[in-house]
């Protein structure tokens, strides 16, 4: 082929992945894992898109790759593909009003008044470009990290990362991070480094673990080593200025499902074998894009049920001989009126996790919890839009901060602690 020629397919390459985030395709076999990859990062690096897609433009006139008809028509669809990406960028902006009116919804408009004053100076206001112009370079100013430190007995996949002011601080609110990865795969520093660097920057102590992994093991046993760090904390993390009375807990995906039955079965045995008189409630739930069914039962997944994949990785029995410990997996079964605050937040382009099922959890934990549900669906956003800096990620976690700044006035500050739970 000649220059031209390479242009075109070069185009069309370009195209593709700009269409890929366009369309919110769900249900599409065995591409998804590269279809996710496309979407996931042209959505959330549109401009960055566009910067090497007139690179390799540029490149090709050098070569005289507008040589011709072929030429010509990939230049064609590079104009239509950067008008596509200008329009992601614009559609990554709406994240913004999104969860602006999420936590009105839930909160009352007013809701920011509950926080301090000297706490509310401390929000920032709105994103500006610093915050995802270095998409995957994190700060550093204004933090101290202690890695590594051992809250169990299985090595490193048993150890947790502290997060805060490099300042000296004291009773500071605690939040812990749970990393995704499908109970399968992941690390405590590849995940909610926007999140807890943005908090620690402005008070607070953030705990990032590893928890054992599937196949090696299997459930319950990553929400055991879940509540095995909340054991941790309330042992050792006041040595880091942390307050071990009062904790939030986040995470996405697999770290989303975990999030939710975290908050949902506080102090249960069956979850702390042999530190079952810890106290493992937590005082507000962030789950991001989880999952909260394990059997489907509303026929949410279809043609893409995870069902082969979770019987042979991460449950110890199939769902036809154990559907109790199923449910039990589920967070969904577990919704309860004592339930602490919660923010669920899913994309309504997730393709590995799909927003119908939130709809459903959240449904069900409004209809029995006394406490708070704010949800946002953010518009077009696919899954792990917020693990490295962008658009949307900057502003989910404005609104995280807000979240967790009114969750841990309303408890402490107005002396308004959340109801009593019991295991």
């Amino acid at each position: 082929m000649d220059a031209s020629q390479w242009y075109l397919l070069a185009s069309v390459i370009g195209a593709a992945f700009t269409a890929s985030a366009w369309f919110g395709f769900r249900n599409v076999g065995q591409v998804l894992p590269v279809y996710f990859m496309m979407s996931w990062l042209t959505g959330e690096l549109a401009l960055f898109h566009i910067g090497w897609q007139m690179l390799a433009t540029l490149l090709f006139v050098a070569f005289g790759g507008l040589e011709g008809g072929a030429g010509l028509l990939g230049l064609a669809i590079s104009f239509v593909s950067w008008a596509g990406l200008l329009a992601l960028q614009r559609r990554a902006e709406a994240a913004g009003p999104a969860f602006a009116r999420g936590l009105v919804a839930a909160l009352g408009d007013d809701f920011e008044q509950v926080i301090p004053e000297e706490r509310r100076a401390l929000l920032q206001e709105r994103v500006s470009p610093r915050d995802w112009l270095l998409p995957f370079r994190f700060p550093k100013q204004g933090l101290r990290i202690e890695r590594g430190l051992a809250y169990g007995p299985a090595g490193k996949r048993q150890t947790l990362d502290v997060y805060r002011p490099a300042a000296p601080v004291e009773n500071a609110p605690v939040l812990l991070q749970v990393h995704g990865g499908a109970w399968t795969i992941g690390e405590k520093e590849q995940q909610g480094q926007p999140l807890m660097r943005h908090l620690a920057q402005r008070g607070w102590v953030c705990v990032a673990i590893n928890y054992q992994l599937s196949p090696r093991v299997k459930f319950p046993e990553h929400l055991v080593d879940v509540k095995r760090a909340i054991a941790w904390i309330r042992e050792h993390v006041a040595e880091y200025g942390g307050d071990p009375s009062w904790l939030a807990v986040t995470g996405g995906s697999a770290r989303g499902h975990l999030t939710a039955l975290t908050a949902l079965t506080p102090n249960d045995p069956r979850f702390q074998p042999g530190f079952e008189q810890v106290d493992t409630s937590v005082d507000a739930a962030v789950p991001f894009y989880g999952i909260y069914d394990f059997v489907d039962r509303a026929g949410v997944r279809t043609r893409s049920s995870m069902r082969g994949f979770l019987e042979r990785y991460v449950m110890p029995a199939g769902l036809d001989e154990d559907r109790e410990l199923w449910d039990m997996a589920s967070p969904i079964t577990h919704v309860r009126e004592d339930a602490p605050p919660f923010f669920v937040i899913h994309g309504n382009y997730d393709a590995l996790a799909f927003v119908e099922d939130a709809r459903l959890f959240v449904t069900a934990l409004r209809g029995v919890s006394r406490n708070p549900v704010a949800y946002v669906e953010v518009p077009w956003a696919q899954h792990a839009f917020e693990i490295f800096n962008s658009e949307r990620s900057a502003q989910a976690t404005l609104a995280v901060t807000r979240f967790l700044e009114w969750a841990r006035a309303r408890a402490g500050a107005e002396g308004e602690r959340l109801p009593e739970r019991e295991g």
